[in-house]
């Protein structure tokens, strides 16, 4: 029988890794408190616990996005509410993909004034992408897969999951999402 979903980053794996970035971030931001941007609706939960990771004061926002055209057109669906003037700005995105949006982002955030625009992403597609773009901090670099957990979802299911699962066999995945929900959860208790 063909695998159809498999965990490909534990819960430990992320934690200690987003405890990681969170350090990293500190020590870039040399005191500074920054106005961390949490892209909606994936990177909720990175950001809550990169933001607790960090050894520093922080002030949050979420902003939605949209593409169309092809996906080569972004647009604002929900913005934050502070003024970034002289701010440091950190973006915080679950997952870089063509880097289309995240670009758009970049510049948005420079056009208001941002003192400094940097990103922390959780996931990179660096395979997969059409804008070269920095990011400047990241948790894994991953390849083509679909992946669900810790925030990613499939149609709004999946994302409290605390691990990362890529589906392997996407129509047999579509037909039946619950093969997830039945490999993630061991009788009554999550796996972590």
């Amino acid at each position: 029988m063909t695998e159809v979903v498999r965990e490909v980053v534990d819960a430990d794996t992320i934690r200690m890794r987003v405890a990681q970035l969170g350090e990293e971030l500190t020590a870039n931001l040399d005191g500074e408190i920054p106005v961390m941007v949490s892209i909606l609706n994936g990177s909720f939960m990175f950001l809550t616990d990169l933001s607790r990771a960090m050894d520093s004061n922080v002030e949050l926002e979420f902003m939605s996005l949209s593409s169309f055209g092809g996906e080569t057109r972004v647009n604002i669906q929900m913005d934050i509410s502070t003024d970034v003037t002289n701010r440091h700005v950190v973006i915080v995105e679950d997952i870089i993909d063509t880097g289309m949006s995240l670009a758009y982002l970049r510049e948005v955030m420079i056009n208001r004034g941002a003192a400094s625009v940097q990103t922390v992403a959780l996931l990179d597609k660096v395979k997969r992408r059409i804008v070269n773009v920095p990011v400047e901090l990241r948790g894994f670099e991953v390849g083509e897969e679909h992946l669900l957990g810790y925030g990613l979802d499939w149609e709004g299911r999946f994302r409290g999951l605390p691990s990362l699962w890529a589906v392997l066999d996407l129509p047999t995945f579509q037909d039946d999402p619950e093969v997830l929900t039945i490999a993630a959860y061991d009788g009554d208790r999550l796996r972590s």
